[in-house]
């Protein structure tokens, strides 16, 4: 996906934690007690979470470095410094209501769904969410909260502003929560991602939908979206969420019914519970902002790599 970035700033800050810039925004923690999973990366390399998972759709957690094969701008790299494996992850997750018109007939279901993920998933005193809802504008219903309850209460104030116009900006309001709901968490290791109820359709954004990317890419923030349609290659929408949802090393659903939402839900959860975080120095790296399209593949027969699509290489202060 060719995306071009409206304004040079946002595009500076999407290299999803790498380099000096992160170790600087990292929360300070008391040295004599570290906290699990806390990330330094050094200047000059790029740190890249990916989810791996054999034929069968289990994870993979034993890979070693001699199974991946990983190309930057299509140039093979050698120079892999580190491979982690991270499971039993924390989720932070956000849970992201299109409350314009043309959803408002399927609200009822993604509450829903929205309750079962809180009260079947998610986990009291280690795991945490919000719920927001975009149209025009964003409103927060629920701040981060790791109480079920709460968060099914978030859900059901979503609904349309009477006040507001009848618009959508998608970008702008993916933009918005990543930058501002995961800013503290930075420097933690989690299991991120935004679970977005949307019909794609966006008529308001003053991000394009680069910035979006961006800006999920650098918080580590996969997205994940439930279409309530059928699949159709003709859908414009389902086009954009499909590129959103590759771009930041998530999945799009198409109208999960039944026993599949709780089998997509529990693929969600086994993705973000279960990453391996990757270290490597590129040949030649120019620190001048361009952006850099990364592959990662496996050599292990049947395994499958999910990851984002790439990072940008901005100047260091």
């Amino acid at each position: 996906m060719q995306f071009r970035s409206k304004f040079v700033p946002s595009c500076l800050l999407a290299c999803s934690l790498s380099t000096a810039t992160l170790v600087s925004q990292a929360p300070q923690t008391d040295q004599s007690t570290p906290g699990p999973y806390t990330l330094r990366v050094p200047v000059n390399e790029i740190s890249l979470t990916f989810h791996a998972f054999d034929s069968h759709g289990a994870p993979l957690t034993q890979l070693q470095k001699s199974d991946l094969r990983l190309s930057d701008e299509g140039k093979p790299q050698e120079q892999i410094v580190m491979l982690e494996s991270l499971t039993d992850l924390p989720i932070r997750a956000g849970f992201l209501f299109d409350a314009s018109a043309s959803m408002m007939e399927d609200l009822g279901m993604n509450r829903s769904i929205i309750r079962m993920y809180a009260s079947r998933l998610l986990r009291e005193g280690v795991d945490r969410a919000f719920v927001m809802q975009f149209a025009e504008d964003t409103l927060v219903t629920q701040s981060w909260t790791g109480d079920a309850s709460l968060i099914a209460a978030g859900a059901a104030k979503v609904g349309m502003r009477k006040d507001r116009l009848a618009i959508t900006s998608i970008f702008d309001s993916l933009y918005t929560a990543c930058r501002d709901q995961w800013s503290a968490d930075q420097g933690e290791a989690t299991g991120n991602f935004i679970l977005l109820f949307s019909d794609g359709d966006d008529d308001a954004s003053h991000a394009y939908p680069s910035e979006a990317v961006d800006m999920c890419q650098r918080t580590r923030t996969a997205i994940y979206a439930i279409a309530n349609n059928p699949k159709t290659p003709f859908d414009a929408g389902q086009k954009t969420l499909e590129e959103l949802t590759n771009e930041t090393g998530g999945r799009i659903f198409f109208q999960p019914q039944g026993d599949q939402i709780w089998e997509d839900l529990k693929l969600i959860e086994a993705e973000q519970r279960n990453q391996y975080r990757l270290e490597y120095k590129p040949e030649e790296f120019k620190a001048n902002g361009a952006f850099h399209r990364i592959k990662l593949r496996c050599s292990v027969q049947g395994a499958r790599i999910v990851t984002r699509s790439g990072y940008y290489a901005f100047a260091r202060r």
